[in-house]
């Protein structure tokens, strides 16, 4: 009898387990898969640089803005729920970003933002909640899935976009079945209706004294400034390398190429971190990291795949430093939902400027080294901020 009950206990913990990672699977793709095809999206609506930069804009602010009220969400309808109401506003944004009308190119964009918020919010929860033991693997686990799935998209879309004069639009669509096969395993959770533990939930504002913390200042800008060139180099990343002379092709492989390597430093840094306390060298290594490929693609862009590897493995260390941070500076749990609110809503929203701003930097001086070279110093604003962020200290 116990044989049996133990069988089932396993069958539906390795459901939930694929669930999460399907999930995590449509996390990043619908966003990241828009940049190889921004070209032919600004060809057929005639959009300027700056209008470009603002549809990758969107999501980012529905991020900043969504992010601190998931959890009441949550307490509402319960962690599964909400999840799959995540899940289905992903695949509603997808459809409606291809549907065909410029508007809804825009609408479409937001509202896979509002999707992708509410699941990067309740993840974290459901893996406190449903495996304690396990949060750093799971974590390292379903960043790989993202990195991979987000890789893949960005490779293929350029090539089904030209197959048979597919264009973008069906191109981006079909990745809605991403969403949607996650929907259909998820669909057992959804018996039930589980809030958010005391250890999980938190309020939906900051408290304030976070807000006059300097070391939550470091967390939140380290974290901040890391989100701004992410998304800034990854929406411009095929038209840099198409003005270096690669072809869309190769531009949308290459970009591909930065998404797998954000997913390789779940692997190496999570038993790096376990080991020492002090992360100060970490931080401002990996910030340094990313400056120096951007460097590359300036200097020397015949190398692209080196610096494009480079840049995703930098950019996706600080991310995984920058959401420990949170959790390793805090004092209690209840302070590192404060300082995850703020650190995620400030981030954001100061990332959401970067892409028209980078456009415009591009048409005033007529290239890319300016932007380039703007992000560079940024890296070492960054650097700087990772290096006091990662001492080891907790907020009073």
């Amino acid at each position: 009898m116990h044989t049996a009950d133990n069988r089932s206990l396993i069958s539906r913990s390795s459901i939930l387990i694929l669930g999460i990672l399907l999930i995590a699977a449509s996390l990043r793709a619908p966003i990241t898969g828009v940049a190889p095809v921004l070209g032919m999206i600004r060809e057929d609506y005639m959009l300027s640089t700056v209008e470009v930069g603002i549809l990758t804009t969107l999501p980012l602010l529905a991020f900043a803005f969504a992010s601190p009220f998931c959890v009441l969400l949550a307490r509402e309808y319960g962690l599964e729920r909400s999840l799959f109401m995540g899940l289905v506003l992903i695949a509603l944004g997808i459809i409606a970003r291809s549907s065909g009308p410029v508007w809804m190119l825009f609408i479409g964009s937001g509202i896979i933002g509002l999707g992708i918020a509410i699941a990067n919010v309740l993840l974290p929860a459901l893996l406190k909640r449903d495996f304690p033991d396990r949060i750093s693997s799971l974590t390292a686990a379903y960043a790989l899935v993202a990195g991979v799935v987000a890789a893949l998209v960005s490779a293929c879309v350029v090539p089904v976009a030209n197959l048979h004069g597919a264009g973008w639009t069906w191109a981006l669509g079909i990745f809605a079945a991403l969403p949607m096969i996650a929907m259909c395993v998820w669909a057992p959770q959804l018996r039930d209706t589980s809030r958010p533990t005391a250890e999980t939930a938190t309020p939906p504002h900051p408290e304030g004294a976070i807000w006059r913390s300097a070391l939550a200042w470091q967390v939140t800008i380290f974290l901040g400034l890391n989100s701004l060139i992410y998304y800034t180099v990854v929406t411009w990343l095929p038209d840099i390398l198409a003005s270096a002379g690669y072809s869309r092709e190769a531009a949308g492989s290459l970009h591909g190429v930065s998404q797998l390597a954000t997913a390789v430093p779940g692997i190496v840094l999570i038993p790096v971190l376990r080991r020492f306390r002090d992360h100060k060298v970490i931080a401002a290594g990996t910030a340094l990291i990313t400056a120096t490929a951007l460097l590359g693609l300036l200097a020397m862009p015949h190398l692209a795949l080196v610096w494009t590897a480079m840049f995703g493995f930098g950019t996706g260390a600080t991310f995984i430093l920058a959401l420990s941070f949170v959790s390793l500076r805090a004092s209690s749990v209840r302070q590192a939902g404060a300082l995850s609110g703020m650190a995620q809503t400030v981030g954001y929203t100061v990332a959401a400027a970067a892409p028209p701003l980078t456009g415009l930097a591009h048409d005033m001086s007529g290239g890319w080294p300016v932007p380039l070279g703007i992000c560079v110093i940024v890296c070492c604003i960054m650097a700087a901020f990772g290096f006091a962020a990662g001492r080891p200290r907790h907020i009073r």
